[in-house]
């Protein structure tokens, strides 16, 4: 799947990083706890949520993400548009909730960061 595929899948306005829409995404994660992005994810995943401030930019830089989608129609300030464009990253955002941005995404084949845990550390 495309950057430019998600666009249309989830009728996202592009708010920057257009001519990057050719890009593949391979995975996606969705949260609004930084701390859990930074544990879970790799590249060329997009990040998905609905936190609008500029650790969201700092976070997806750290680890090399290119494209990152606001839901629930929210906008981010022009700083950190700017922020996300000098970092050569596409940012977009949808009306969809993150629970139906997520399923529409899954229903078109993207799939969830890998997550491997031990059953007995989780109890």
């Amino acid at each position: 799947m495309t950057q430019g595929d998600m666009v249309n899948i989830l009728e996202a306005k592009v708010l920057c990083g257009a001519e990057h829409l050719d890009k593949p995404v391979y995975t996606a994660f969705c949260s609004d706890l930084m701390s859990d992005v930074l544990a879970f994810v790799n590249e060329k995943t997009v990040l998905i949520t609905g936190l609008v401030n500029p650790h969201v930019v700092r976070t997806a830089d750290m680890l090399d993400l290119k494209c990152i989608i606001f839901c629930r129609g929210k906008m981010p300030s022009e700083a950190i548009l700017s922020d996300a464009e000098d970092l050569g990253m596409t940012v977009m955002t949808t009306r969809n909730t993150a629970f139906t941005t997520c399923g529409l995404l899954y229903e078109a084949g993207l799939r969830g960061v890998p997550i491997w845990s031990n059953k007995e550390d989780d109890q």
